[in-house]
């Protein structure tokens, strides 16, 4: 049997994933008749068949999905293999891939970035945006090394450290009478238009805010699904209802027409924690875990709900 080449198994990965030639050939950026080429190779090679196709399908075969599942591993220790040397070739002695989402509170991450490890002096931490569902995948996947995610189901592949615990917050016009409330409950706006973050966001946040409305019998006047804060802002200062919104994002919007209020809900709270693979057995990993930990046990955040919310 001979061993694959990354080329060839990134051309399975992008036709498992696509499961159409002409898509994964435009993807890896490649003509067609070459990554046919590559395949009926790779499968030579290994005297294994991934992949049935004719004219018009493709379908992977069982053995293909074990190949591609691991070769998407091998492929992503390759690239970061390069990206280390590359990394210490500039004087950094380690890298650490850690994932954080555009809604994660800015505090936890510059404390994240802050650890600093005595056996690792040259260490570079480099981060990655993405939803929490994207990051969880990537660090189940090995893709990142941690990640900071929010509201994320258990899951056996990862292992979990929570590290802030939060409610979702509320941005509503300073118009609105329950602009003069300092909480709010879910009661309070039953009669409002409700503008949720879209469940590709957050699917598992979309879903609870879905199951405890309807455990309470609370139905909105109306739904409105956003992908951002400022999209949120746009239909508060419209007057179009009220938006559930991650205190920073809820922060970021918050100006002189929007007001911001703490939803008092048990079931709704964010809990945002350091997710790593169950199976991590790297001593650089388990260090700034621990040494993240020791930090953010000596300190506390900025106590934003403190500051005036109406202006």
């Amino acid at each position: 049997m001979v061993l694959p080449e990354t080329r060839s198994m990134q051309a399975a990965i992008a036709l498992a994933e696509e499961l159409n030639f002409s898509r994964a050939a435009k993807r890896l950026h490649v003509e067609q008749s070459t990554l046919s080429r590559l395949i009926s190779k790779l499968e030579s090679d290994i005297g294994l068949l991934l992949f049935v196709r004719n004219h018009q399908n493709v379908e992977i075969t069982e053995a293909g999905r074990h190949f591609v599942e691991e070769a998407r591993h091998a492929v992503l220790h390759a690239e970061r293999a390069v990206l280390n040397a590359t990394a210490a070739s500039h004087g950094a002695e380690a890298v650490l891939n850690v994932g954080k989402s555009a809604f994660t509170d800015p505090f936890l991450v510059t404390t994240l970035r802050s650890v600093r490890l005595p056996l690792y002096p040259g260490l570079k931490v480099k981060l990655w945006s993405s939803y929490s569902q994207e990051l969880a995948h990537k660090v189940a996947a090995g893709e990142l090394d941690m990640a900071l995610v929010t509201s994320i189901p258990d899951c056996p592949t990862l292992s979990f450290l929570t590290v802030a615990e939060t409610p979702l917050y509320i941005a509503l016009s300073k118009e609105d009478f329950l602009a003069d409330r300092e909480k709010l409950r879910l009661e309070d706006l039953r009669s409002c238009e409700w503008i949720l973050l879209a469940s590709t966001v957050n699917p598992h946040v979309f879903e609870m805010i879905q199951r405890v409305a309807s455990k309470k019998g609370i139905t909105p006047v109306d739904r409105h699904y956003v992908m951002t804060a400022e999209e949120a802002s746009e239909l508060v200062l419209a007057h179009k209802g009220v938006a559930f919104l991650p205190r920073d994002a809820a922060w970021r919007i918050a100006s002189e027409g929007i007001a911001m209020r703490p939803l008092v809900e048990e079931q709704l709270k964010l809990v945002t924690r350091l997710a790593t693979r169950s199976d991590n057995k790297t001593r650089l990993v388990s260090e700034y875990v621990r040494a993240t930990w020791r930090k953010l046990s000596s300190i506390a955040p900025p106590q934003q709900g403190r500051l005036p919310l109406v202006g």
